[in-house]
């Protein structure tokens, strides 16, 4: 992503209703599908501005990766962890050393997300899994993409092939962000017909951050439970097979 795209990030992801209903997912999905001891073991890829760290340190110890040197620089302020530098798959990282891996709407940056799936198994310890969040449907493909420079967006499908052909078992996957769906679509949709450029990443109103919050965070208990069959994002948890 440009420098824009992660200073506009940093301002606003601890209040912007997507980054707050996604960790409560987040949430949802580690205490149901992460390994159950405690505390874990794990590891952020693409840890961007920092703001799942506080998340992830409920459930145990964090360390991050992230390529970018600014957004870096803000994810270490902010947290007190040491986040290290490097792409995948060029990251030393110790093998069996995590419990827990996640990639939270990362994958879909990387030019070779099998490459990096296949150089982080390894790293995984016994009975350690894999999460990952990224945007679904391809039709949905618009400026948001392109500005914040996805190399793609997934189906449940294609979620699936690429654990499969990187030596995964996949233990759940779901599509998330259903309710919205509509008006998202509609809004894509409009953007393209006025030819919009950027990401749909504006700050709300108060009242319509707060509705919005609530509307996306109530899928959490679903997300977690059960497949949902559509959304904006999917999200997967997988281990090695």
């Amino acid at each position: 992503m440009d420098r824009a795209t992660y200073d506009n990030m940093a301002r606003i992801d601890g209040d912007h209703w997507w980054f707050v209903a996604r960790r409560r997912i987040i949430a949802a999905l580690i205490e149901r599908h992460a390994p159950a001891k405690r505390p874990l073991r794990i590891l952020e890829v693409g840890a961007g501005t920092g703001s799942n760290i506080q998340l992830l340190q409920r459930y145990g110890t964090v360390d991050a990766i992230e390529p970018d040197d600014g957004a870096r620089a803000v994810a270490t302020a902010r947290t007190g962890v040491a986040v290290k530098s490097g792409y995948l798959p060029d990251v030393p990282l110790d093998d069996g050393a995590y419990d827990l891996i996640v990639l939270l709407d990362v994958l879909e940056h990387i030019p070779d997300d099998r490459m990096a799936l296949e150089t982080l198994r390894p790293k995984l310890a016994p009975g350690g899994r894999l999460m990952v969040t990224v945007p679904a449907m391809p039709w949905l493909w618009s400026a948001h993409d392109v500005a914040h420079h996805h190399q793609r967006r997934y189906t449940g499908g294609s979620l699936k092939d690429v654990f499969g052909r990187t030596g995964y078992r996949l233990r759940h996957r779901s599509h998330f962000n259903t309710i919205l769906f509509p008006a998202i679509v509609a809004a894509r949709a409009l953007g393209k017909v006025t030819g919009r450029e950027g990401g749909d990443d504006a700050m709300p109103s108060p009242a319509v951050n707060k509705l919005l919050t609530g509307l996306f965070g109530a899928e959490r208990g679903l997300v977690a439970k059960a497949s949902l069959p559509f959304g904006v994002s999917l999200a997967a948890v997988a281990e090695p097979a």
